[in-house]
């Protein structure tokens, strides 16, 4: 297999999001996935093969396979369309969150993703609290996922939760998330999932899915664009489409390629 490291989400090598991608022959054994992804140690490594025509596309982190991954997508898409000079206008991958698809959009590259679809709750969460040690805002969710407003950018810049206190919660995935201080980004937020064995993500394509709902709503935008204030850091357009779509537009940078034989 071809297998190649990208910074997602970015245009500067070392910072974004950055993903193995291996691209195969064939499909592997599933312990074969989990010992590649461990090896190489990122949030995510992306799976792909043609079969029948059709691009197969998988995830998984050092722990176990996932449904949904946007910046190792980006990634593989990347290597698809540069490496390997597939000259296709429209990319389309089968996977566990069904067909999704990526094309170029001037000097970025465009995913057409599920929006996300969470629903605003009143009730105080002292858990939810005790992790953040700062002051909520609003609190939205769904049966994984909770995104958690607070009141202003420079906080969640600084925040330092307790990640203990975060795999008590019976919640798996945290986005936190405030307007931006920076007139060039709309929000900023940052992603936790201690759960699967990364505290935080660097840049978190599939959390923009349910950022790109929720900021358009209070906004009152179409297109926003957000800044995931990790340590390496990276920008994620966002545009609310028609049937429950949303369109996730970023660049990468191919860092790495190896050449990769072993006995099966």
């Amino acid at each position: 297999m071809r297998l190649f490291t990208v910074d997602s989400f970015t245009d500067i090598p070392f910072k974004g999001n950055p993903a193995a991608v291996c691209v195969l022959e064939r499909p592997l054994t599933e312990e074969q996935y989990i010992d590649i992804a461990q090896e190489m140690n990122l949030s995510e490594t992306a799976f792909v093969y043609l079969e029948d025509g059709v691009y197969q596309l998988r995830w998984f982190t050092p722990e176990c396979e996932i449904e949904l991954c946007g910046h190792a997508t980006l990634a593989t898409a990347k290597v698809l369309f540069d490496k390997y000079k597939v000259e296709k206008e429209v990319l389309e991958f089968n996977t566990l969150s069904g067909i999704l698809t990526v094309k170029k959009s001037g000097n970025q590259l465009e995913m057409n993703f599920p929006i996300g679809k969470l629903t605003e709750v009143f009730n105080n969460d002292v858990l939810i609290e005790s992790a953040l040690h700062e002051k909520i805002i609003a609190i939205s969710e769904n049966d994984q996922w909770y995104l958690v407003e607070l009141e202003s950018d420079k906080v969640l810049r600084k925040l330092q939760p307790n990640f203990n206190k975060l795999l008590e919660h019976p919640k798996s995935k945290f986005i936190v998330t405030a307007k931006s201080d920076d007139s060039a980004f709309d929000f900023v937020s940052r992603f936790f999932v201690p759960d699967y064995g990364i505290n935080e993500d660097p840049v978190t394509g599939s959390a923009h899915c349910y950022l790109a709902s929720y900021w358009s709503e209070k906004l009152s935008k179409n297109t926003v664009t957000g800044y995931q204030a990790s340590k390496r850091g990276g920008i994620v357009e966002c545009e609310v489409a028609d049937n429950d779509r949303v369109l996730l537009r970023g660049d990468c940078v191919v860092m790495s390629e190896l050449l990769v034989e072993w006995d099966k």
